[in-house]
């Protein structure tokens, strides 16, 4: 079996002239949140629905776990789970209703699955709602239960699309994003796709950013927010004059030319803390003092801006919302 968690090498998929995914390559180690970003049409819906065995890609190799999604794609559904952006539940089923249906789709046994939906409720925080109907949860409990099914049977691997895009509020939010850290604590591989650049920023060790069915960059969040910009140092003086003294002494320390506003000078720097170090110093030789001082690092923003040409937006409901695990065929 391969080290990796997720292998796409050289992977292509054509809708007639569309191209999907041209050729991209990526590697997933496992035991992490890696994730994917890019635009709509980028390319990552395809990605997942390779790799979950739903569509078969034209050329290239793809491997989950080991086990290659074409010819090995029964064992590919039996480690995975799927929980997509929508949360597609069956409203008239209870909670526990809702997981017991995945764990005997997914081949447990009725007293495994028994056993499984009451720890999944109670660890996600739906134990007291369990007995109510689907339709009674909001935003935030549906996507637990979302999750919670996508876990019945223990999957190695959780693929989260778009996961807090829609109808979360931020404490729901920030409960999913505990759960996903948790996920990982205990082994789990976590592929998440998404467009909220917070979200991947909180939560991935290594990011790829996909754009036309390639992988465009890919690295930690540092390193791409590195890569893209320098760091920001923004200084306020007591006045314009101030402001333009200040920008001549700091022009040697900055990447570019220092920009002036009244009495705002910014300047650019790679070694961001160190260089507010070396910018004080050289703004007190001369008697100069800042009223204020900040430090202004790049985002994901900026590097999503950058590679692809244009911000992160969020992805529009499609015309089939499921986001079931047996749309995979998920089992053992």
């Amino acid at each position: 079996m391969s080290a990796a968690a997720v292998v796409l090498e050289n992977v292509e998929k054509r809708f007639g002239d569309v191209v999907a995914l041209d050729g991209i390559d990526l590697e997933v180690r496992p035991g992490t949140v890696f994730a994917l970003l890019g635009p709509n049409g980028a390319g990552k819906t395809t990605a997942v629905r390779v790799l979950t065995t739903i569509t078969r890609p034209d050329r290239g190799r793809a491997t989950v776990l080991g086990y290659d999604v074409v010819h090995q794609s029964a064992r590919v559904r039996s480690q995975i789970g799927l929980a997509g952006q929508y949360a597609a539940v069956d409203e008239n089923l209870t909670g526990r209703e809702n997981l017991r249906l995945i764990g005997r789709l997914t081949h447990l046994g009725r007293g495994t699955a028994n056993e499984r939906s009451a720890v999944l409720l109670d660890r996600f925080g739906l134990a007291a709602a369990a007995d109510r109907p689907a339709r009674t949860y909001s935003g935030g409990m549906r996507r637990r239960l979302v999750l919670a099914r996508a876990l019945m049977h223990e999957p190695r691997l959780v693929i989260l699309d778009e996961p807090t895009t829609t109808g979360l509020d931020p404490r729901s939010r920030n409960e999913l994003w505990d759960i996903v850290r948790a996920l990982v604590a205990d082994g789990v591989t976590v592929l998440l796709t998404t467009q909220y650049l917070e979200e991947a920023d909180q939560l991935a060790s290594e990011i790829a950013v996909v754009d036309h069915g390639r992988v465009i960059a890919q690295g930690t969040p540092e390193e791409l927010k590195a890569g893209v910009a320098p760091t920001t140092v923004v200084m306020t003086f007591d006045s314009p004059d101030a402001g333009r003294r200040a920008a001549d002494v700091l022009a040697p320390l900055s990447a570019s030319p220092p920009t002036v506003e009244g009495a705002t000078v910014e300047l650019s720097a790679h070694d961001g803390p160190g260089a507010v170090i070396e910018a004080l110093r050289a703004v007190d030789a001369v008697g100069l003092a800042p009223s204020t001082l900040s430090l202004r690092e790049p985002t994901l923003d900026d590097v999503f801006l950058s590679l692809t040409g244009r911000p992160a937006a969020p992805e529009q409901p499609p015309a089939d919302a499921s986001d079931d695990l047996v749309r995979t065929g998920g089992g053992r």
